[in-house]
């Protein structure tokens, strides 16, 4: 049952990582732009009220915001990973398994996390004792 449970949360994380870097796409934004514009420049938009019209201009904005969202925060995580794998590698005492956390499965996160949990309860009891 857990390996059927990895093999899915991998194929999971493969399908959100794809997605990920399609939204952040400059093309798919190209293309949801086009779409909009085709939306909007339709005959029906014109025939409905007011109301419809602002309601549906409001849908296609955050329609487009979410692909300028997902790609300025695709540039702020890749600089942000690239600056701390910098500070990990360039500290000899760092461990570098740590370095590229970004591209490792949520199971690993979770027993690097438990791996630090632990390390912070060996200090804090060393800085109790002393």
């Amino acid at each position: 049952m857990k390996n059927i449970y990895r093999y899915l949360e991998r194929g999971f994380e493969k399908l959100t990582s794809i997605a990920i870097t399609i939204l952040g796409n400059s093309i798919t934004f190209i293309i949801a732009l086009c779409t909009v514009i085709y939306w909007l420049t339709n005959k029906r938009f014109y025939t409905q009220d007011i109301h419809s019209c602002i309601g549906d201009v409001i849908l296609g904005v955050a329609f487009l915001s979410l692909f300028i969202i997902q790609k300025s925060f695709n540039r702020f995580s890749a600089s942000l990973h690239l600056k701390v794998n910098e500070l990990v590698a360039s500290h000899e005492p760092a461990r570098n398994e740590v370095i590229n956390a970004e591209e490792k499965t949520e199971h690993e996160i979770m027993q690097l996390t438990k791996e630090y949990a632990e390390l912070i309860e060996q200090v804090k009891e060393k800085n109790l004792n002393s």
